[in-house]
């Protein structure tokens, strides 16, 4: 009845990164893998044997994190991988920049309980490239506004909330070379502090983060245009687990 009357039906976005070898991950993280297990010729089936990190891809962020002491990822309602989608629009900021509460503000305001704040920076088209790396990042006012405003599901189409160190030359020899010119007195390398993670993460109730979402723009589109966005990033049920690759879908309409 409803496409007799001319109401298109909802429609579906993938805004997943497929997992495969070699992706990007997080300076540090497990490196990805994908390779036959089993095959149709020599044992009848095909299965695929997976080598990767909890925070792979396109993943949720648990609030055990970056704490012991919080909650793990199953540990966590279901409600808090599911809303309504209300987006930021922060596309065209340059390299490195710390967004601040300010720029959020319009954003925050049109907040409702349950929704998910989306942060579009637009930087998902340097994905698996160096420059994925310099993608701007939440301030933590920025951050402590959302936790205020009640926010307890936040998406981004970056690698990170927080500031994500250069991960340095890829090539082995180089890296070699470097740390011998360095002098053996200088510091550790900064340690990350995460502070935005933390602000969210340890909020009141515990909040969920989705890194390394796709583009955004399609949701943008449609909110501008006054449709219903709802998105889901639901996460592989692991056991005690930081965090989990996820399927994230937007639905508009």
């Amino acid at each position: 009845m409803a496409g007799k009357m001319g109401v298109m039906p909802p429609t579906l976005i993938d805004l997943t990164h497929p997992v495969t070898t070699g992706m990007p991950v997080y300076p540090g993280d497990p490196a990805v893998s994908l390779r036959p297990a089993l095959t149709t010729a020599a044992d009848g089936v095909n299965v695929l044997s997976l080598h990767l990190g909890s925070q792979s891809g396109t993943h949720v962020d648990a609030p055990y994190h970056v704490d012991v002491t919080w909650p793990t990822l199953d540990g966590l309602p279901l409600g808090l991988f599911t809303g309504r989608a209300v987006l930021a629009d922060l596309r065209g900021l340059a390299p490195r920049t710390g967004v601040t509460a300010g720029q959020l503000a319009p954003a925050l305001a049109a907040v409702t309980p349950g929704a998910v704040l989306l942060l579009a920076t637009g930087w998902h088209r340097y994905w698996a490239t160096d420059h994925y790396y310099a993608h701007p990042w939440l301030t933590p006012g920025a951050a402590e506004a959302i936790a205020a405003a009640g926010v307890r599901s936040v998406g981004v189409d970056a690698l990170s909330i927080d500031p994500t160190p250069d991960p340095g030359p890829a090539d082995p020899a180089v890296a070699a070379l470097l740390a011998d010119l360095t002098d053996e007195h200088d510091p550790a390398p900064d340690v990350p502090t995460l502070a935005a993670h933390r602000a969210l993460l340890g909020s009141p109730g515990g909040a969920v983060l989705c890194e390394n979402l796709t583009d955004l723009t399609p949701l943008l589109d449609a909110s501008a245009a006054g449709l219903a966005v709802t998105v889901s990033f639901f996460p592989l049920r692991l056991t005690a687990a930081d965090g989990a690759p996820v399927r994230a879908v937007a639905r508009l309409g």
